[in-house]
């Protein structure tokens, strides 16, 4: 019998113990084990020292002071009501798409119905940890006091009901409604959020100019990201078509936004745009930079979707064509879904560095995020705490951030074709 190959003899990563596929990835060479026991040293060093600064050294009392201010700038104490009933219909709806979501059966069938999944159990034990282990200066003032974890609980719970509504339900009818529902469901939500959020029919107005805080930074990245989206496709499509007009119009604007910084955009958004527009036709300050985003946004967008609609061969559209649907119809069903789902990754990214872009915000005057930790670190009482301040704003533009990347990657997944074959 003859000696097996050095291929035959090489076992997949997968199926090697723990510990010899953990050597395997970071130590398959001496070299190589000893970068890594290098690199995990150094961020064992700087977690432990990152630790003890904030449990010994760090002064808390900053951010629990200003934590409503942080949240939701200056808004009136007497109308907060909204937007805690705005975060509970969110938390509720986001259970309840999850739920239909996770639902969706899937290439891996060992998943479909799983109802509490490894990322759901992680949750659960970091918001029971930093309930007991949250330092008291981090600890929200106001009306969330005590309260911080409630809308996570909510949001948790009816995940839960949700997914077993639907993992009981996913193959019938009632499933393939509610998805179809989820499309509409979240449209009216934020029409219905920004009522409340300025008031109107009955409810007291709140003026743009006292938002602030968190609660600015995601209406106007929101605000940027549902109509940036339309434009740039409609962009994309313009710099493509036949008509001569319609294409160097598209090319002309693309180029420019894309050759003009964004803050410079901000301040002839706010100083020009008022001497331009009649008096008493001019938008809020707020409203401005708001659409100053979205128009920046869109030109970066229609890059990315042209990019997709390059990437669908020509035989899609003649098909289409073929099949007797017209121009439009072929690029509404057939062009347009392949192109995004191409473009999806690039889309993501820009809408990640939007939420970032919000920081400039704050350098034409408006209380973004940034823009009020600025003005609590000008107050003589709390000077010297910025490290504590700006960790906390890290850690939120994170979350915000990383929250797009994981429903990113979670989209792929479920237009990945392989996955759509047995979806309802």
């Amino acid at each position: 019998m003859g000696t097996p190959s050095f291929a035959a003899k090489r076992l997949p990563v997968a199926a090697l113990l723990p510990l010899k596929r953990l050597r395997a990835q970071l130590a398959p060479t001496v070299a190589d084990g000893l970068l890594s026991l290098g690199l995990l040293a150094l961020i064992a060093w700087a977690a432990v020292q990152l630790f003890g600064w904030a449990i010994g050294r760090a002064d808390w009392a900053v951010l629990q002071l200003n934590s409503m201010l942080l949240l939701v700038g200056r808004y009136p104490l007497a109308e907060q009501w909204r937007l805690w009933l705005l975060g509970g219909l969110l938390a509720a709806q986001a259970g309840l798409s999850w739920g239909l979501l996770r639902a969706w059966p899937r290439a891996d069938r060992r998943e479909q119905g799983q109802l509490w999944p490894r990322h759901d159990r992680i949750a659960v034990v970091v918001i029971i940890l930093l309930a007991l282990l949250l330092p008291a200066g981090l600890r929200l003032a106001g009306p969330l006091q005590g309260r911080w974890g409630l809308l996570a609980a909510v949001l948790l719970a009816l995940r839960w009901a949700a997914g077993r509504w639907a993992a009981d339900h996913w193959g019938g009818r009632l499933h393939r409604r509610g998805l179809k529902l989820l499309g509409l469901l979240w449209p009216l939500l934020y029409l219905l959020g920004f009522w409340l959020i300025g008031g109107g029919l009955g409810l007291a107005a709140v003026a743009p100019g006292d938002w602030g805080g968190l609660l600015l930074t995601v209406v106007m990245a929101s605000f940027a990201m549902a109509l940036s989206f339309p434009l740039g496709v409609l962009l994309a499509l313009g710099r493509r078509s036949s008509l001569p007009v319609l294409r160097w119009g598209s090319v002309a604007y693309i180029e420019f936004i894309r050759g003009a910084p964004l803050i410079t955009l901000l301040f002839i958004g706010q100083n020009i745009l008022g001497f331009l527009l009649p008096a008493g036709m001019s938008p809020d300050r707020v409203w401005r930079a708001a659409w100053v985003l979205t128009l920046f946004a869109a030109a970066y967008l229609a890059e990315a979707v042209r990019s997709g609609l390059a990437a669908v061969p020509r035989g899609q559209l003649e098909a289409a064509r073929s099949l007797g649907l017209n121009q439009a119809q072929a690029l509404v069903t057939v062009v347009i879904p392949q192109a995004l789902r191409v473009a999806l990754p690039t889309m993501v990214g820009q809408f990640i560095a939007l939420v970032q872009d919000t920081t400039l915000l704050s350098l034409i005057g408006l209380l973004d995020l940034l823009g009020m930790a600025r003005g609590i670190m000008a107050n003589p009482e709390f000077l010297g705490h910025s490290s504590e301040l700006y960790l906390v704003l890290a850690v939120l533009y994170w979350s915000c951030c990383a929250a797009l990347g994981l429903g990113s990657r979670a989209l792929e997944r479920r237009l990945d074709p392989r996955n759509l074959a047995g979806s309802p």
